[in-house]
């Protein structure tokens, strides 16, 4: 049982007995660094049912503390909070009952419990992945890892968007700008090939639609008149209608990028357990509007579209098929999720990790979901997240000017290259051992700036801070890992056996209080789905044991107790900086 609930048993009994009254919650903050405590309980709730004044109350509650538990040392009052401070000894007995444990702050699988499906990257297989799509994967997998720790049972997907009218762009450009262009002949990765006929098409379309306009076209007429747009449009009917060549080229350039996005995913250290693909999963979804309009949860209007009403929702109309019979992308999207149930049928729930500008999308999606009864529609969650901008402003893929996810992973580890040659401490390491360090400090510093931040808010990235050393950055975060990790290889003894009676220096007891915070913090990040509460408890947790390594010597005291009991603590917090870490998908050096 940990502290607050251990608190919370003997405050109610407290109140009981001093008060002869029941209180159903307590209510735990941690104390304010100014004043003596470990724990403080705020009062202010108290006085409603108790009728007591405030410093009262407190003194009644604190004496009892003192006198009923060996738990609690001695405890003050400031002005509705009583601050209650905890004898070593509950420090001492948590921390040898953990400093072995390998799962320390994860929860053991909940037998029976209904799996969760995470949704992440889903791209278009016209164009690389680019700086949204990495924030948009490393949450996804990052809420995947948080929510398995936290005890369920978790399925990594997405769906490729491999179909449409974009998707013939790429393609028609290709057949005319390409002269047989493939990965192979012009060394680039596959997905880059397609990506730039992607961008080859808005290049001439462009300028077809400007020679329509100057032929005395509006700009609207030659948008929808320009040849190539046309050709597209035509390349997609066919497409539909089972053209075996459109198929065969189809098949051959997004078998290209999906060779890419392969490349991109291993060098980004993420992994899915099951791919749905738009061309699989668009026409599901037709039975289940059918179904609907039986129960009379979907409209039809007189030209032959069906709707759902959602405006007594505070919603509007919404689309579910058009007059000619061909499905939406809310069609498709209800479809899947029902498929996705259908294949995995201890799913209970699914995290959709897509950006913010599909909030009303998925809105609507659950609320349908909901209406037409399953169950599952309880535990949807949109995974919404800000954009990230550049200091050059923001990406367009049409134009080209996005950041490309391999060069900035390519870039992450140059800089990190840079900035550890001119630090100048890596003396005695070989080329191939430079080389894999620079990319789990590169890698690292993209990970982390991305997820130190709450998903809700927009990022503007700086690739350059991301680097930094110091402050709230995963290089500062592996570096005090790969410290720790000296100071154990220097140890020389074995300090592997449980310290009994000690005495904690205030400095080392502020960081078992901080690990004892971990799988508190764990659970919250997977109910929040914001791995940004893990990335900043480690943080903090760095800050402290850094303002201990300062304070007290570790290898230097010739106490041997203490000289155990500081090396534990400092491998404890190694540890839990890796598993804090490998949440996030990063990876932490042993030296650096």
């Amino acid at each position: 049982m940990d502290l607050q609930n251990i608190l919370s048993q003997k405050i109610k009994e407290a109140i009981h007995v001093l008060f002869d009254a029941n209180i159903d919650k307590i209510e735990f903050q941690a104390t304010r660094k100014d004043f003596n405590g470990d724990v403080t309980m705020v009062l202010f709730p108290l006085l409603k049912q108790l009728k007591s004044g405030l410093p009262y109350l407190g003194n009644e509650i604190g004496n009892y503390l003192v006198a009923n538990t060996d738990l609690v040392m001695e405890f003050n009052v400031v002005s509705g909070f009583l601050n209650i401070v905890i004898d070593d000894s509950h420090y001492v007995d948590f921390f040898n009952g953990m400093k072995d444990d390998a799962r320390f702050g994860f929860k053991n699988p909940e037998q029976h419990a209904k799996a969760v499906m995470v949704e992440y990257s889903s791209p278009n297989t016209n164009k690389p992945l680019h700086l949204g799509h990495v924030r948009n994967i490393l949450l996804g997998y990052a809420v995947a890892q948080i929510i398995e720790a936290s005890g369920k049972k978790v399925y990594k997907t997405q769906i490729v968007n491999d179909r449409g009218i974009h998707i013939c762009k790429s393609m028609v450009a290709w057949e005319k700008f390409g002269k047989y262009q493939t990965p192979d002949s012009s060394g680039l990765k596959g997905d880059k090939v397609v990506g730039n006929y992607y961008v080859a098409f808005d290049k001439e379309y462009k300028n077809q639609v400007a020679e329509l306009v100057a032929d005395g076209l509006s700009e609207e007429e030659a948008k929808k008149k320009a040849p190539i747009m046309l050709e597209a449009q035509q390349m997609l009917l066919a497409w539909e209608a089972g053209d075996e060549a459109v198929l065969r080229l189809w098949n051959t350039m997004n078998q290209w990028v999906y060779d890419g996005f392969a490349e991109t995913y291993h060098n980004l250290g993420v992994s899915f357990d099951k791919n749905y693909y738009e061309s699989d999963t668009y026409l599901l979804g037709k039975e289940v509007v059918q179904f609907g309009l039986e129960k009379g949860i979907f409209e039809k209007d007189p030209d032959g579209s069906v709707w759902i009403d959602l405006t007594e929702e505070g919603l509007d109309r919404k689309i579910v098929l058009r007059a000619d019979g061909t499905a939406v992308y809310m069609t498709q999207d209800i479809g899947t999720a029902i498929q996705r149930v259908k294949d995995f049928p201890d799913v209970g729930g699914m995290v959709y990790t897509v950006g913010n500008e599909q909030d009303y999308h998925f809105k609507v999606l659950f609320l349908i979901l909901k209406k037409l009864g399953f169950e599952w529609a309880e535990s949807l969650y949109h995974l919404s997240y800000g954009m990230v901008d550049l200091p050059s402003g923001k990406m367009k893929s049409r134009e080209g000017t996005v950041v490309d996810a391999d060069d900035l992973m390519a870039d992450m580890v140059h800089t990190a290259a840079k900035i550890s040659e001119e630090l100048g401490k890596l003396e005695g390491y070989s080329d191939e051992e430079k080389q894999k360090l620079y990319k789990i400090i590169g890698l690292g510093a993209l990970k982390y700036y991305i997820l130190k931040v709450d998903p809700k808010k927009r990022i503007l990235f700086n690739p350059e801070e991301s680097v930094d050393f110091a402050g709230n950055t995963g290089p500062f975060i592996q570096y005090t890992y790969a410290r720790i990790q000296s100071i154990i290889r220097k140890a020389g003894f074995d300090f592997s056996g449980p310290v009994g009676n000690y005495a904690l220096d205030p400095k080392e007891k502020q960081l078992i209080k901080l690990l004892e915070q971990y799988p508190e913090i764990i659970t919250s990040a997977a109910e929040t789905h914001s791995p940004a509460l893990i990335a900043n408890y480690t943080y903090e947790l760095v800050k402290e044991y850094n303002s201990f390594y300062q304070a007290v010597p570790i290898l230097g005291t010739d106490n041997i107790t203490q000289k155990t009991f500081r090396v534990q603590l400092s491998k404890k917090v190694a540890e839990t900086i890796a598993s804090a870490f490998r949440l996030l998908g990063i990876e932490v050096p042993e030296r650096m």
